[in-house]
């Protein structure tokens, strides 16, 4: 496997990155690889707040990953700032190869250089084999996740 580069996501990956979230059972329902208009409106937005980190995993010019780093002030825990890491997807030849590990282990040295006190994720229900990942990587099951959509 060759070097990997992480870097802040530009335009022109936003094809790959679709792609990613659209391939697992959960992502084919809810994304749509086929109009990347809306992705490309929310990437311009994420791309405009200094709070937004969407960076893609490179090996040999090739988008092999991604995920969301989202840095937030807060007034709890005494003014803590926690990140959210969101998003996480890993090229389908290339699970299993450690880049998630690399990906996260990104994510959380982003969050220590911003002075965060917390990293915070959540993962559908579903998703048993990423839980043991992330529960591997240090990771407490500590709360119970609520979403309303609208």
């Amino acid at each position: 496997m060759g070097d990997l580069e992480i870097r802040a996501a530009v335009a022109d990956d936003i094809p790959a990155i679709v792609g990613m979230l659209a391939d697992d059972p959960l992502g084919a329902q809810r994304e749509s690889p086929h109009d990347l208009t809306p992705y490309l409106a929310a990437l311009d937005q994420l791309s405009s707040d200094p709070n937004q980190h969407l960076v893609v995993a490179v090996r040999e010019g090739r988008v092999v990953g991604t995920l969301q780093l989202t840095v937030i002030p807060g007034l709890s825990r005494k003014g803590a700032t926690r990140s959210i890491i969101e998003g996480v997807r890993i090229h389908a030849d290339e699970r299993g190869s450690g880049l998630g590990t690399q990906l996260i282990e990104w994510a959380v040295a982003e969050s220590r250089r911003q002075n965060c006190q917390l990293v915070q994720l959540t993962s559908d229900n579903t998703r048993t084999d990423a839980h043991r990942f992330y529960e591997r990587l240090g990771f407490t099951a500590s709360h119970v996740g609520f979403k309303l959509t609208l």
